[in-house]
C-alpha cells in the first residue's frame, strides 16, 4: 500500500494499521496482536477439516472480498478465517454456529452478525457497509452489564471444564466449600434461635422476681402500716389513763 500523509496519519501508526497481510489464519494470537490496528476484523468461522461445500464457500468469499475490495475496505477491515469456534465463543460470550460470519470490534469488544445469510460476495460487501453506515445491529461491547456478563460467563465456563476433565476433583472442589457453608449456615441459625429462647426464659424470670419484689414490698408497706396504727392506739390509751388519774 502507498502511504498518504493527508490521510494515513503518522507514518508510525501507518506502518502498524497495515503490518498484516490482507487475508489472515487467525487464532487467539493474531487475534490479539489485530486489537492494535484499530480496524474491524471481517472473519469466516468455519471447520478447516470439514471439507463441505458451505465451509468452503464462507471462505472463499472473505479471500474474494478481501482481494477485489482491498482498496475499499482496507483502512477499515482485517480478513481472514479461524478455525472453529471455542475461541470466538469465548471471547464474544455467545455460541456461534459453525460455519458463520462475524465481524469484531478488537476496541470495544463490538461484534456484528449478519441478519441474513451471505450467499456471495455482494451480500458480504452489503454487510460490510451496513456497519460502516452505521446500520447494522452492534452487539456485545465494554459496558458495565458487559463485564457481569463476563464475570458470570468466566465462573460458568471454569465450572464446567472442570467438571468435564475430572467430576471426581469437581465434586471435591466445589463439594466441599458449599458444604463448609452449609454447616456454618445451620450452626449460625441454630445459634440466634437458642439465643431467642435463653433471652426470653431470662426476661420472663426477671419479670417473675419483679413481680414477687412488688408484692413483697407491698406487705411491708402493710405491716408497717399496721405498726403504726398499734403504736397510736397505745400511745391514745396512755394518754386516756393520765386523764382518768389526774381527774381522780
Amino acid at each position: 500500500f502507498s502511504f498518504l500523509e493527508y490521510e494515513d496519519g503518522d507514518l508510525s501508526s501507518w506502518i502498524n494499521r497495515e503490518r498484516f497481510q490482507g487475508y489472515l489464519n487467525v487464532d487467539g494470537f493474531t487475534l490479539y496482536e489485530l486489537g492494535d490496528t484499530g480496524k474491524l476484523l471481517a472473519i469466516a468461522v468455519i471447520d478447516d477439516k470439514n471439507s463441505s461445500v458451505e465451509h468452503t464457500r464462507l471462505k472463499s468469499i472473505i479471500q474474494e472480498v478481501a482481494r477485489d475490495y482491498q482498496d475499499h475496505f482496507h483502512r477499515n477491515f482485517q480478513f481472514g478465517h479461524m478455525d472453529g469456534n471455542d475461541y470466538i465463543n469465548s471471547l464474544l460470550m455467545d455460541d456461534l454456529t459453525i460455519p458463520t460470519i462475524v465481524v469484531l470490534n478488537t476496541s470495544n469488544q463490538q461484534y456484528f452478525l449478519p441478519d441474513r445469510h451471505i450467499e456471495n460476495a455482494e451480500d458480504m460487501v452489503q454487510f460490510i457497509n451496513n456497519i460502516l453506515d452505521g446500520t447494522a445491529e452492534a452487539q456485545g461491547g465494554d459496558g458495565l452489564l458487559q463485564r457481569i456478563k463476563r464475570i458470570v460467563y468466566d465462573a460458568k465456563s471454569t465450572v464446567v471444564s472442570v467438571f468435564k476433565s475430572s467430576p471426581l476433583l469437581g465434586c471435591f472442589l466445589f463439594g466441599l466449600p458449599l458444604g463448609v457453608i452449609s454447616i456454618m449456615c445451620y450452626g449460625i441459625c441454630t445459634a440466634d434461635t437458642d439465643g431467642g429462647l435463653d433471652e426470653h426464659q431470662t426476661a420472663k424470670k426477671e419479670n417473675g422476681d419483679r413481680e414477687l419484689t412488688d408484692e413483697g414490698s407491698e406487705e411491708d408497706q402493710e405491716e408497717e402500716k399496721n405498726g403504726k396504727y398499734v403504736e397510736f392506739s397505745d400511745g391514745e390509751l396512755k394518754q386516756k389513763d393520765i386523764k382518768e388519774k389526774k381527774k381522780d
